[in-house]
């Protein structure tokens, strides 16, 4: 299968690096956006028909001559689907990152980790800007969605872009977001899919589950057993930057913006959660902890 290289022609490029995620057979969905006129079109098929030249060509036109950003979904929708909504997924296909600040060092930090494997691609959406993006398999969907979290939480990464719905730029076609056009180019770096224990986010979290005393062997067999939470995530992370140092205040504001699609008050659950952590941290302050996570200094607002 031929690569997706910069110096192609743009549909070849997205053609090229859209059959290399996604079989033939599989429904997507790509996004066709003016910004300037508010208008949004969207169209699900195959991959087969999507890579076909007079689709590509129509995206072509769309992206040059009526300036209109093209994205695609990264994961597969069910046969029949007609929406890219959470129950119209099938299968995940692909974990991945939006790097709006800092993008180039988020990128070092990204390889230099050892908690996540290198990823499959990186695509330069506008200047020191990326989405980078790992082939997955065996992950489920809410699992996919607690990984994206902690991956925009460890490396910086836009927290509004972890679901599992996402739709990303494709390369080769120009970003129409800036007054001037931006190219999308992608750096090809490994071809291989990942599972889900390539992934090391929650190393912490699993190490203390382990640990707990239990009763009785089953009881251990079952826990251990038992899918991981994105509150018992949360938990872990705050913990571990806590240790790290990091502001109390500035964890319940993050906290609380990652969670502001399934919390129906994510500042009250940011706050208690950071509390608590304090409090097991420091068991023999206890009480000014509490009074330090939500007494002295301002409860954020709840994100817009």
């Amino acid at each position: 299968m031929k690569s997706p290289r910069e110096s192609d022609q743009p549909e070849l490029v997205a053609a090229a690096y859209i059959r290399a995620n996604f079989d033939p057979n599989d429904r997507i969905a790509v996004l066709i956006r003016n910004a300037k006129r508010g208008e949004t079109i969207q169209r699900i098929s195959t991959t087969e028909r999507i890579c076909s030249d007079s689709f590509q060509q129509w995206l072509k036109q769309k992206n040059e001559k009526e300036a209109c950003d093209i994205y695609v979904s990264m994961n597969v929708l069910k046969l029949g689907a007609f929406t890219r909504t959470k129950d119209d997924i099938l299968a995940i296909r692909h974990l991945y990152l939006d790097l709006d600040q800092g993008g180039s060092g988020a990128l070092a930090a990204i390889h230099k980790s050892s908690r996540v494997p290198i990823p499959n691609y990186v695509l330069n959406t506008s200047p020191d800007k990326f989405q980078v993006i790992w082939k997955v398999t065996g992950f489920g969907q809410e699992q996919a969605e607690g990984v994206l979290r902690d991956l925009a939480r460890e490396f910086g990464g836009d927290h509004a872009a972890t679901d599992s719905t996402r739709v990303l730029r494709v390369p080769g076609f120009l970003s129409k977001k800036y007054e001037r056009d931006f190219l999308v180019t992608i750096q090809s770096q490994k071809d291989q899919s990942y599972s889900v224990q390539d992934f090391k986010l929650d190393s912490d979290l699993l190490d203390s589950i382990s640990h707990r005393p239990r009763s009785a062997p089953q009881a251990r067999e079952n826990t251990e057993r038992r899918p991981v939470t994105q509150s018992e995530r949360d938990w872990a992370y705050v913990k571990r930057s806590l240790e790290r140092g990091s502001d109390p205040r500035e964890l319940i504001a993050e906290l609380a913006r990652s969670r502001s699609g399934d919390k129906s008050d994510p500042v009250y659950y940011a706050t208690l959660t950071v509390t608590k952590a304090m409090a097991e941290l420091k068991p023999s302050n206890q009480q000014n902890d509490e009074s330090t996570a939500t007494g002295r200094f301002h409860t954020p607002e709840p994100p817009h």
